[in-house]
């Protein structure tokens, strides 16, 4: 599988919709993750990111302006605790507290999202897609989407990965470009390389290369592979002069 470059992949494309990456640090002793969203209406548009006691939220920049919160007000990344051990959950929607309501149960992963289908926005249908970063830098990302518009008939695509390379991630993405209706991903997650630097100039170098008119909000984490504790992160939004 080829490598490709992230930085590229999001200058290439004008409309990839909500993206996850989850990859290791140029030395290997931190994981790395990283969501966006971005948006082409009003409501889409009008969002931060904003951070939580477990991870972060989204939320109405400015509320007067929110018509439908259904599938735009969820937190997109939450930390769960089970026994020792600290999971990251990221998803593009609510599914994420599904994910850690059935964690917290004893259950599996798989478990919760065979209880949830692709989003109930045809004709887009947009794709659920979710990752987690487990302790020790192994992490999984998944994609559920439809087969023919039946929310019944749901396509589950579950993607693990042991031992990822140093300064390489995986990325996945709601849509394969802009379009009416927008075309679904396709494929695998994409094998990328991650910007080069600290946090804070890989955050920057993702949000300069997405495209200024349709970008939202942008979250990078870094986690400590050990520990599974988090050691930094940052949040740009648009919307607050970012």
């Amino acid at each position: 599988m080829v490598i490709k470059d992230i930085l590229e992949l999001l200058r290439e494309n004008t409309y990839p919709g909500r993206g996850i990456v989850i990859g290791r640090s140029d030395d290997g002793s931190k994981g790395i993750i990283a969501y966006f969203i971005m948006g082409r209406s009003e409501n889409s548009r009008n969002r931060v990111f904003a951070l939580t006691d477990d991870g972060i939220k989204t939320q109405a920049h400015d509320p007067a302006k929110m018509t439908d919160p259904s599938l735009v007000i969820y937190n997109p990344v939450r930390r769960v605790q089970i026994g020792e051990n600290t999971i990251h959950i990221v998803t593009n929607g609510d599914q994420t507290d599904t994910i850690r309501d059935f964690m917290l149960d004893g259950k599996s992963y798989t478990d919760a999202l065979s209880t949830r289908t692709f989003e109930p926005d045809a004709p887009n249908n947009t794709p659920r897609i979710s990752g987690m970063l487990f302790p020790g830098g192994s992490y999984m990302l998944s994609i559920l989407k439809s087969l023919d518009d039946a929310a019944d008939n749901t396509l589950r695509q579950y993607f693990n990965f042991d031992t990822p390379r140093a300064g390489t991630g995986h990325f996945v993405h709601t849509y394969v470009s802009d379009g009416d209706p927008l075309p679904p991903f396709e494929g695998e997650p994409t094998w990328v390389q991650l910007p080069n630097g600290d946090i804070n100039a890989q955050a920057d170098a993702i949000w300069d290369a997405m495209n200024t008119e349709h970008k939202v909000s942008l979250y990078v984490s870094q986690v400590d592979i050990e520990s599974g504790s988090e050691d930094y992160s940052i949040i740009k939004n648009k919307n607050s002069g970012d």
